[in-house]
């Protein structure tokens, strides 16, 4: 087998392979064995023509028809002797395949582009600093005793410390009930922040068995156009009721924090520390994202349209898997792939980006990395480090390391600036 690798850009390469018809007779014996199966002629029960019958009646059509399949098949025996890495769906253009003499073709495939980084260390990024707010420790307690809640029946609904119960008619423009459309017995927890305003304030100092109106205003895209639908409800009340609130006792605490805290200052303060952990991750998210973009402007190029396609197709097929496990009924594909086009583009850039800085800087993941994550690894799970090794080099796992190592080299040669999350939102909603 004679190989050839030409390279006809940075993105895209090519190989051209000669191969000699003995050298493919293997993969001719299997076609008419294959082929033979499924042929059925009169004088011979299906399966059992003759070879030498098989061959004068169908050895030309048979073997043109394997040549592309034995093309590449060989292409890929090519891609491992030589460590050839396309990122993309390979794309046979030439093929010339002579009976009994030889079999020539050519494979075009993309490769990761070697390119030549710039200003990817002593970046400034902005990094936001979050500050625990009384108000959002004091709802994550209301939330915890929601459950302990109870209600006691009332005349009249004196405050949002309420439950009522309704039956909804949707009415018309001009004010008269709308045919068919109505709900009853419709439980409406008035303390919950997610409760139309309107509903709230217009239920407020009513009884059984009095009615009140509200409107509920419905906004949504189509494409970028913005539509604006309003629809009229009454609402009749059938039942009141006031919410009581738990007695906050140990017993309770201890409960709702998994024996944490016993009195309501301990819980406090567990609540703020959690919420510290949650910012305190969210801040470096949002700075390793803002690094990562910044990098990916500084040496911005066209990735390989191939290699891009094939990402967007993964995100959209994973999309899809997540849509079919949670039951979603509404999977837009085509909405989906359209909102995943720029990611898609933005990831093919980083990868390639990755893949060069870590050659550049010399970061690699040494074999007794993964032994050391698969010891951690095997003590949890009862699994064998080599079992687990095998794994690791076998998936992506050993990538996924790599952009660990990576990610951390640009954090630890980059500069932080801290700036307050409250006031940076506070400013893009002016501009």
């Amino acid at each position: 087998m004679e190989v050839k690798v030409n390279q006809l850009s940075d993105a895209v390469h090519e190989v051209e392979v000669s191969l000699t018809y003995e050298e493919i007779q293997p993969e001719i014996a299997e076609a008419y064995n294959e082929e033979r199966k499924n042929i059925e002629i009169d004088g011979f029960r299906k399966g059992k023509i003759p070879m030498p019958m098989l061959k004068k009646l169908f050895g030309e059509a048979i073997e043109y028809k394997a040549s592309e399949k034995i093309a590449t098949k060989k292409f890929w025996d090519v891609v491992e002797q030589e460590n050839l890495k396309p990122i993309s769906t390979p794309q046979l253009t030439d093929i010339d395949f002579q009976i009994g003499s030889k079999l020539f073709f050519k494979v075009k495939f993309e490769v990761k582009p070697k390119l030549e980084l710039r200003n990817y260390t002593n970046l400034e990024i902005e990094k936001p600093v979050f500050k625990v707010k009384e108000e959002e420790v004091e709802k994550e307690i209301d939330y915890l005793l929601k459950p302990y809640k109870k209600f006691e029946a009332a005349e009249t609904i004196e405050n949002k410390d309420s439950r009522i119960t309704v039956n909804l008619q949707k009415m018309d423009d001009q004010g008269l009930p709308v045919i068919g459309q109505r709900s009853e017995n419709m439980l409406i927890d008035l303390s919950d922040e997610r409760v139309n305003q309107q509903i709230i304030d217009n239920a407020q100092g009513k009884k059984v068995d009095e009615t009140f109106p509200f409107t509920f205003v419905d906004e949504h895209y189509h494409g970028e156009e913005l539509h604006r639908e309003e629809f009229r409800y009454e609402a009749q009340i059938t039942k009141i009721e006031k919410i009581v609130e738990p007695e906050i006792n140990e017993e309770l605490l201890k409960k709702v924090s998994s024996n944490k805290a016993a009195t309501l200052d301990e819980l406090k303060e567990l609540l703020r520390k959690n919420f510290i952990e949650y910012y305190s991750k969210q801040s470096d998210e949002i700075f390793t994202n803002s690094l990562l973009n910044e990098i990916v402007k500084n040496n911005d190029f066209t990735p390989p349209p191939g290699f891009v396609e094939s990402v967007h197709k993964h995100l959209v097929d994973a999309e899809r898997e997540n849509a079919k496990r949670y039951k979603s009924p509404h999977f837009d594909e085509h909405a989906v792939a359209e909102y995943y086009k720029p990611r898609a583009e933005w990831n093919a850039k980083w990868q390639i980006i990755l893949e060069n800085l870590a050659a550049k800087e010399q970061i690699k993941v040494e074999d007794s990395e993964l032994e050391e994550t698969a010891k951690q690894e095997s003590e949890k799970t009862g699994i064998s480090v080599e079992k687990l090794v095998k794994f690791y080099k076998d998936t992506n796992r050993t990538e996924a390391l790599l952009e660990e190592k990576v990610v951390k080299f640009l954090k630890e040669n980059s500069k932080a600036k801290e700036v307050d999350a409250d006031e940076k939102l506070k400013e893009k909603k002016e501009k």
